[in-house]
């Protein structure tokens, strides 16, 4: 019960971060366009991907529910649902118009390439932090066996 309970609080955050984050896009975006306010049913549809989203995420890469699992696969696990809750939204909630195919596949291409510069930049992060890693332990090393 406890472990559902800390994965229930870590959804819960993240969920309100992927929330938050979304608003103050949508109103970077629609302040850009000249709006002047923002639709209580784009707050609703922002609200529904977050939580769901963030619950995609939490089961393809927490370690919780799959323990072993590739990273490749795991991104293929989170992108093909996301991308699929993201087109039944973006439907459902006139977020792209529904009788036009470039406004889609624009929609789709701009998901990709975050999709894949977001995967890019964590691969990288993860590469340098893992080199400052192995270099702390290499010097706590030299310092337990007495060679510094």
């Amino acid at each position: 019960m406890k472990n559902f309970v800390e994965a229930v609080y870590e959804w819960k955050n993240a969920a309100a971060m992927m929330f938050s984050a979304s608003i103050v896009l949508y109103i970077v975006v629609t302040l850009f366009l000249g709006e002047s306010f923002v639709p209580v049913s784009a707050i609703i549809s922002l609200l529904v991907v977050s939580g769901i989203g963030t619950f995609l995420q939490f089961f393809a890469f927490s370690g919780r529910i799959i323990k072993k699992m590739r990273y490749s696969a795991r991104i293929f696990v989170f992108a093909v649902p996301f991308l699929a809750l993201l087109l039944v939204s973006a439907f459902l909630f006139n977020w792209v118009p529904v009788g036009e195919a470039l406004p889609w596949l624009m929609f789709i291409g701009i998901y990709l390439i975050v999709l894949v510069g977001g995967t890019i930049a964590y691969e990288i992060y993860y590469h340098a932090m893992g080199k400052k890693y192995d270099g702390l332990l290499g010097q706590y090393r030299k310092q337990r066996d007495g060679t510094i």
